[in-house]
């Protein structure tokens, strides 16, 4: 798990990842082709990380995918990918080693998912950065449908209950199904699926496109 919390820094040799399925073997040299091979290594580190934490109870889980993530370098789209507006997949977050905030959110939902938190449990939530005056985008994890949930995001980098965010006003959140409106208590109020996003779906379709 060390080595894949340094991989942004130190990059250990390939060796280390002997142990990463064919498929994304072949998907992180196939990374390398267009981003370069540190982007290799990265793909290796993440999967790495996937395969180390699936037994893991759910804190250390969220503890490992928030600070995996969080070492990435956040940059706007407009300067990154020439667009107001993108939203990348992991692949391409991990290939650039950069984002803006929704890359770090979709990235830690992705990986979560992959290690087997169930969707129901998880929202991409957007928000208000009340200190910032923009618009800002985090993960919330809910252990109980009735819980206040536990946020990861790039800009307070350590684990909150969304209690203790102040700074946070929500505005809307989904996952894989469903779209919420957000209100003042509660989860919010249920107005339609996730497909009605055109960004979500789109990523999706590249997403799906890279690893089938």
């Amino acid at each position: 798990m060390v080595c894949a919390l340094l991989i942004l820094c130190s990059l250990p040799p390939l060796w280390l990842y002997a142990d990463v399925s064919p498929k994304y073997k072949k998907l992180a040299a196939q990374v390398a082709k267009i981003y370069g091979a540190n982007a290799e290594k990265r793909i290796l580190a993440w999967r790495k990380l996937i395969d180390d934490t699936k037994a893991m109870p759910i804190i250390d889980q969220l503890t490992q995918v928030n600070r995996f993530f969080n070492q990435m370098e956040f940059v706007d789209d407009i300067q990154l990918w020439k667009q107001e507006d993108y939203w990348a997949t992991p692949i391409e977050f991990l290939g650039m080693q950069a984002g803006d905030c929704e890359d770090f959110t979709i990235a830690k939902y992705f990986t979560l998912r992959e290690m087997g938190v169930p969707d129901e449990k998880l929202r991409l939530v957007y928000v208000k950065a009340l200190t910032l005056n923009q618009h800002h985008m985090v993960l919330a994890y809910y252990h109980k449908p009735t819980s206040i949930p536990v946020l990861l995001d790039n800009l307070d980098k350590e684990l909150k209950p969304a209690s203790k965010r102040n700074d946070l006003l929500p505005i809307y959140s989904f996952n894989a199904e469903s779209l919420w409106l957000s209100k003042e208590k509660g989860r919010g109020v249920l107005v339609g699926g996730s497909s009605r996003l055109s960004l979500w779906t789109d990523l999706n379709d590249r997403f799906n496109t890279m690893t089938n």
